[in-house]
C-alpha cells in the first residue's frame, strides 16, 4: 500500500517528490484507510524512473489550472494550452511523447480514451482537488491497466479516509477573467467505520486567446465503509466542459502582432461534453501479508462540437471544410433547393459531431508479501461502445433541422493480466519480474479489402516483460536498471481510414533504464540515463493510403535517449532549492515524407535520415527557489526552460518553435482566524518577465509553383524553401495571474 506516513521527503524533483516505500508485511490497521493502487504504482526499491507528488505539494499551486500545468516542473515534462493560460483544453508531453501514449489510471482505472488513446483534462476540471497523490512513471515503467504506457504512465489516487469532519473552501480569480470556486466536505468517520466526502466546483474562464472561453463544472463524492479485514468505497466524479473552439491556433504572421487572434467566430463554434465516472472498491485483508484488490467501474460520456460551415471560401480560416465540398447540401444527405427557378446545392450551415460512449469493467489484484518477496498477480477486462454520428441542425435555406447524415459504432474489448514480483537477493540486491499479456479486440465500420465500408474486426496479442535489479549501495545511496517492453495498437482513424491492405502495424518500444539516487538530510541527488528504441512507430508522414487517406505510417527504426538530471539542496534553515535537466536526442533513423503538389494533384517525396522527432525538445529544465519569510510568509521563484523543437519530421529550421524561458513567483501567507482552522492566501504570478513564447503548433505542407497561395488574405500559409506552410500556433500568455483564498473549518 502506498501510505504519505511512510513517504521519504521529496527526491530530486520541482515540486519536491516524494518515493513510496515497499513494506514487506502491512499492518491491518494501515492497508485500510484508502484506495489501494500498490498493484501499478512503483515502490522504493521498484528499478523504474518515477517521480511522486504529494497532496501537500498539488495544493501550492492548485488555483484552477489543470494537471499538465500542476505538474509541468516534473522532470521532461513540456506543457501548453489551447487558450493559453492552463485553463480549458490543455496538453502535456514527457520525453517528447504524447498524450496518446501516456497511460492515465485513477485508482487504477484506465482513464485514456479507448479509440483516441488520449486524455482530455478539461473533461475534469478540478479533478486534482480531490487527488491525495501522484505518480508520473516516465519509460515504459510497471505493468498497468489500459493501454501500454508508450513514453509515460500517470497514476492519479484520489482522496484516502479522512477521520476527522471538514469543510473547506477554495476560491481564486485571476487573469483573462478566471475564477474558480469549490467546496470540499466530508463527515469524518462516522461510527469508527463510515465516511463521507464531496467536492463541488466551477471554473470560468475568457482565456489568453480570443473567445477562447471556458465554462467548467465538476463533482466528486465518495462514501465509505471500513470494517475491521476489509473496506467498501464507491466513488463517482462528473465534469461538464464548453468551450469556445481556439483548435486553428494563430498564423504565423500574427503570432507577434495579433497573439490572440481566433479565426472562429460564429457565437456558438464551441466543443460542449459532459463526462461521469463510476467507481466501487472492495479491499479484503486476509492476513498482515496478503490482501485482495477488486474493483468494477463504468464512464458514460456524451457531446458534441458544433460548427458553422460557410457557402464562400474564408480567406482567414483556410479549411478543409471549404476545400473538401463539405459547404454542399449533397454531402449531408439533403436534396438541392430549387429557389426562383433556380437550383441551390450549397448552403450556409451549422452541424454537430457527437460521441456517445460507454467504458466499463473490472480491475483486480492480489499482493502477497513475505520478508524476501513481494508478489502481485493482477490485471483488468474492459469493454468500450463508442457511437459517432453527425448532424446537420441548421442551413440558411431550410432553417432549424435535425439531419443525421453519418454513424458508425464501435466495440473494443481490452484484457490485460500481470504478474509482477520483487525479491530480495540479499539485504541490499533485489531484482524485479513483471510479466504482462494483453489482448485487443475492435470491431469497427471501415474500409474492406475492396475500399468498401463494411464491419472490420482487429484481434491483437501483446506480450510485454520487464526486468531489474535494484541495489542499495548504502543507507543514502541507490542503483538500478531496468528493462522493459511495450506494445501499443494504432487508434482509431488508423484503422478506420485504412483497409487490411494498409492498415498500420501496431509499434514495440525496448526501454532501458539505468539510475543512481543519493539523499541526506541536506541534500538530494538523482540521475538517470534511458535509451527508448521505437519499432514501426506511427507518425504522420503525408502518405496516402488505397483509400485516399493520410494516417500514421510506420517507420521502422527510431530512439529517444537522454539523461535526466534532479537535485534538491536545503541551503539554510530558510532557503532551500531544487531543479532537474534533461538532455536528450529524439531521432528518427530513415523516412520519406510526402507532400502534395497543387499543379500535379500527386505527392512529392523526400527522403530523410536522422531527424529530430516533431515536438521533442533536446533540452528541457526547472528550477525552484524556496524561502520561508517567516511562520506565516513563503515564496518561491521559479523557472522552466523548453528548448527548441520541431514541428515537423524534417528537423527544419524553417519550422521549428523557438526556445524559451519562464519565470514564476508563488506566494503563500498564514491567516490566524478564529474558529477557522486553516486560512491561506496564494498567489501565483505566471511568466513574470512576460516574454511571449509559442510551444505547440500544427502544419500542412504542399507544392504549388503554380500559383502563389500566400499573402494577406490567407496569412496562416507562408512560403518556405520547400513549398509552402500553412501553419498554425498556439502562443501562450504573457503576464499573469491567479490569487485565491482557501478556509478551512
Amino acid at each position: 500500500m502506498f501510505n504519505k506516513k511512510l513517504s521519504i521527503t521529496l527526491l530530486m524533483a520541482i515540486p519536491i517528490i516524494g518515493l513510496a516505500q515497499q513494506q514487506d508485511t502491512i499492518p491491518m490497521n494501515q492497508i485500510l484507510e484508502e484506495v489501494n493502487v500498490k498493484s501499478i504504482i512503483a515502490g522504493e526499491k521498484t528499478p523504474m524512473t518515477f517521480t511522486n507528488i504529494s497532496e501537500k505539494e498539488i495544493e501550492k499551486t492548485n488555483l484552477g489550472q489543470d494537471l499538465p500545468y500542476l505538474i509541468s516542473l516534473t522532470p521532461s515534462v513540456v506543457s501548453s494550452s489551447d487558450a493559453g493560460a492552463g485553463i480549458g483544453y490543455t496538453y502535456m508531453t514527457i520525453r517528447g511523447t504524447d498524450a496518446s501514449r501516456i497511460n492515465v489510471t485513477i485508482n487504477g482505472i484506465p482513464l485514456n480514451d479507448s479509440e483516441s488513446q488520449g486524455v482530455w483534462w478539461v473533461n475534469m476540471p478540478d479533478f486534482t482537488s480531490s487527488v491525495s497523490n501522484i505518480q508520473i512513471q516516465r519509460g515504459v515503467g510497471t505493468s498497468t491497466n489500459g493501454g501500454s504506457a508508450f513514453g509515460a504512465t500517470v497514476n492519479l489516487q484520489t482522496d484516502g479516509l479522512k477521520k476527522e469532519k471538514y469543510f473547506t473552501t477554495s476560491n481564486s480569480v485571476g487573469s483573462f477573467n478566471s475564477v474558480k470556486n469549490n467546496v470540499e466536505f466530508g463527515t469524518g468517520l462516522l461510527k469508527g467505520k463510515f465516511t463521507l466526502d464531496g467536492r463541488l466546483s466551477q471554473i470560468t474562464s475568457d482565456g489568453f486567446i480570443d473567445r477562447a472561453s471556458s465554462d467548467l463544472k465538476s463533482a466528486y463524492f465518495s462514501a465509505g465503509y471500513n470494517g475491521e479485514s476489509s473496506t467498501l468505497k464507491a466513488i463517482i466524479f462528473t465534469g461538464k466542459e464548453r468551450t469556445y473552439q481556439a483548435w486553428y491556433g494563430v498564423p504565423s504572421k500574427y503570432s507577434d502582432s495579433l497573439p490572440t487572434f481566433n479565426p472562429y467566430n460564429y457565437e456558438d463554434e464551441v466543443d460542449d461534453y459532459k463526462q461521469t465516472h463510476f467507481q466501487l472498491h472492495y479491499k479484503k485483508q486476509f492476513s498482515t501479508k496478503t490482501y485482495l484488490n477488486l474493483a468494477s467501474h463504468y464512464t458514460k460520456g456524451g457531446g458534441y462540437y458544433q460548427q458553422y460551415i460557410g457557402t464562400e471560401h474564408n480567406s482567414i480560416l483556410y479549411n478543409d471544410d471549404y476545400i473538401f465540398g463539405q459547404n454542399t447540401l449533397s454531402y449531408y444527405g439533403l436534396e438541392d433547393v430549387i429557389i426562383d427557378g433556380d437550383t441551390t446545392s450549397i448552403s450556409n450551415l451549422v452541424r454537430r459531431k457527437w460521441l456517445d460512449n460507454n467504458f466499463y469493467g473490472t480491475t483486480f489484484s492480489l499482493n502477497h508479501s513475505t520478508s524476501k518477496l513481494n508478489l502481485i498477480l493482477g490485471g483488468a477486462a474492459n469493454n468500450y461502445i463508442g457511437r459517432h454520428y453527425g448532424k446537420v441542425i441548421f442551413t440558411e435555406i431550410q432553417g432549424d433541422l435535425d439531419h443525421e447524415y453519418y454513424r458508425n459504432e464501435a466495440l473494443k474489448k481490452d484484457l490485460n493480466l500481470y504478474v509482477k514480483a520483487n525479491y530480495d537477493l540479499s539485504n541490499k540486491l533485489n531484482v524485479y519480474l513483471d510479466l504482462q499479456a494483453r489482448f485487443v479486440d475492435y470491431t469497427f465500420e471501415g474500409f474492406n479489402s475492396n475500399g468498401e465500408v463494411s464491419d472490420q474486426a482487429v484481434n491483437l496479442k501483446f506480450f510485454n516483460p520487464k526486468y531489474g535489479l535494484f541495489y542499495s549501495l548504502s543507507d543514502n545511496s541507490s542503483f538500478f536498471v531496468s528493462f522493459s517492453e511495450g506494445k501499443r495498437e494504432p487508434n482509431r482513424n488508423d484503422y478506420v481510414e485504412s483497409s487490411p491492405n494498409s492498415r498500420p502495424k501496431p509499434e514495440s518500444l525496448y526501454d532501458t533504464e539505468i539510475g543512481y539516487k543519493y539523499n541526506s538530510n541536506n541534500m538530494a541527488f538523482g540521475i538517470n540515463l534511458y535509451n527508448m528504441d521505437y519499432k514501426n512507430q506511427l507518425v504522420k508522414t503525408g502518405e496516402i493510403n488505397d483509400v485516399g487517406s493520410s494516417v500514421h505510417s510506420n517507420i521502422k527504426d527510431s530512439y529517444r535517449k537522454g539523461i535526466e538530471l534532479e537535485a534538491s539542496v536545503k541551503i539554510t534553515s530558510k532557503l532551500s532549492w531544487n531543479g532537474n535537466l534533461t538532455f536528450s536526442k529524439n531521432k528518427i533513423v530513415e523516412h520519406t515524407e510526402f507532400i502534395d503538389n497543387w499543379d500535379t494533384g500527386d505527392k512529392d517525396e523526400t527522403s530523410y535520415q536522422n531527424t529530430d522527432i516533431s515536438f521533442s525538445p533536446n533540452q528541457i529544465a526547472a528550477s525552484q527557489f524556496n524561502y520561508v519569510v517567516s511562520d506565516k510568509l513563503n515564496a518561491s521563484i521559479i523557472t522552466k526552460h523548453v528548448g527548441s523543437q520541431y514541428i515537423d519530421n524534417t528537423q527544419s529550421s524553417e519550422r521549428m518553435l523557438d526556445a524559451y524561458t519562464i519565470n514564476n513567483l508563488v506566494f503563500s501567507y498564514k491567516l490566524n482566524l478564529k474558529k477557522v482552522k486553516e486560512a491561506r492566501i496564494t498567489l501565483l504570478v505566471n511568466n513574470v518577465l512576460d516574454h511571449q513564447y509559442t510551444n505547440r503548433a500544427w502544419i500542412y505542407r504542399f507544392v504549388s509553383e503554380g500559383s502563389d497561395p500566400s499573402g494577406e488574405s490567407n496569412p496562416y500559409t507562408q512560403a518556405d524553401s520547400d513549398g509552402y506552410n500553412m501553419t498554425g500556433n498556439f502562443p501562450q500568455a504573457g503576464r499573469n495571474y491567479l490569487l485565491g483564498l482557501t478556509l478551512g473549518f
